[in-house]
């Protein structure tokens, strides 16, 4: 088993069409009324600095209600225009040393993991270095500490790739140390594969005939990810696992069941998952990357319910994801301007029995890039 290191009019093209570009965020005309839905270190290689700055985003409407049963052939959560975000500003104080995990395999550190970044670089360098994961420099600075990404490194925000060049590189210098950093698959890694492989390929949705080119434009995809998108990444995100189980805590990107149609265990998941990527066929592609979208599968009342049938399957005692912001699962939507109390987020959302535990903390929305040690605290 191999380790690797949102909502507008829809667009449908059509075999030999160029897709138009993405319009401005809005209200697909004619959807359903519907649960609110979110809106969707330098690198090795190259010398350290800051990467040039990206383009700003274009200005994002409000977010807009989705149908139960979503196809992602539209933009999956609204793209935020933000200038500030709640994330912990690193004081100049020493770091508290991290407590100590009973249940960390024999010469392994604390476990940490890291929701949803979206290609914000400088808020994810400052939350790592808030929990003494890396220097002033970006460069791993935490031992045997162990380190996961929850996927979803690019779209929406303006430096994804500069996000998996900075994992990438904390892969290798963790692994040097004793610890490790590693990754999980999320729908927007798919999505961009998909976008580079696939491009304008018409595509069976359940909303007609789409493409991944389409959809990638809808859900935040940014023009200066793709210029700089690399063999080496691709590579590098085709063979990211997309279930993990660490200290009795299993780790997946998404909040929904559909985990289960692909395996009964979790090698047979990572390997189903990648054989589809390697047959590299547009519609299966498409079909895992619109199932791994789902959403909302932990939150009402039958939650817990499908929280243990992950749990019954893969093992764990609780599930840790991503993928579905905190201000969503509360009810609760931000505003453009990313002043509203409602989108506030000072940490983690347990919710479903206490067996969930959601760590996208709405970065792309004014909310906070989580970075956060398990088990937690209390």
């Amino acid at each position: 088993m191999t380790q690797g290191a949102s909502l507008g009019p829809m667009v449908q093209t059509m075999a030999g069409e160029t897709p138009a570009p993405a319009p401005p965020p809005g209200v697909p005309s004619g959807t359903p009324a519907g649960p609110p839905m979110p809106p969707a270190g330098p690198p090795l290689h190259l010398p350290a600095g800051a990467p040039a700055a990206p383009p700003a985003a274009p200005p994002a409407a409000p977010p807009a209600e989705l149908p139960e049963e979503y196809t992602p052939t539209a933009r999956d959560l609204p793209v935020i225009t933000r200038t500030d975000t709640l994330i912990d500003r690193p004081a100049v104080v020493p770091v508290p040393e991290p407590a100590m995990d009973p249940d960390a395999p024999e010469g392994m550190g604390p476990l940490y993991v890291v929701g949803d970044v979206h290609g914000y670089y400088d808020e994810l360098r400052e939350a790592l270095a808030a929990e003494g994961l890396i220097d002033a420099d970006g460069n791993w600075a935490a031992g045997n500490a162990r380190l996961w990404f929850l996927g979803d490194f690019t779209d929406r925000g303006p430096d994804g790739i500069g996000v998996i060049d900075l994992v990438m590189q904390l892969s290798a210098e963790a692994a040097a140390a004793g610890g490790y950093c590693k990754a999980l698959m999320g729908n927007h890694e798919l999505l961009l594969l998909g976008a580079k492989r696939f491009g304008d390929t018409p595509v069976q949705s359940g909303a007609g005939t789409a493409s991944f080119q389409a959809a990638w434009l809808l859900n935040g995809g940014q023009k200066n990810d793709m210029d700089r998108l690399e063999d080496h990444h691709l590579q590098w995100m085709a063979r990211l696992d997309a279930v993990m189980e660490e200290d009795g805590h299993l780790l997946v990107h998404s909040d929904t069941t559909a985990y289960l149609e692909y395996g009964d265990s979790i090698e047979a998941v990572n390997d189903t998952v990648h054989d589809v990527l390697t047959r590299s066929d547009a519609d299966e592609v498409w079909d895992l990357f619109r199932k791994f979208t789902k959403r909302f599968a932990f939150r009402d009342e039958a939650g817990s319910d499908a929280v243990r049938e992950l749990l019954d399957a893969y093992g764990g005692d609780r599930v840790v994801h991503g993928h579905s912001p905190i201000p969503y699962l509360l009810g609760e939507v931000g505003t453009e301007d990313g002043e509203s109390e409602s989108v506030a987020v000072d940490g983690p959302h347990v919710y479903a029995d206490g067996l969930a535990i959601a760590m996208d903390g709405g970065v792309t929305m004014a909310g906070k890039l989580l970075v956060v040690q398990l088990p937690l605290a209390g």
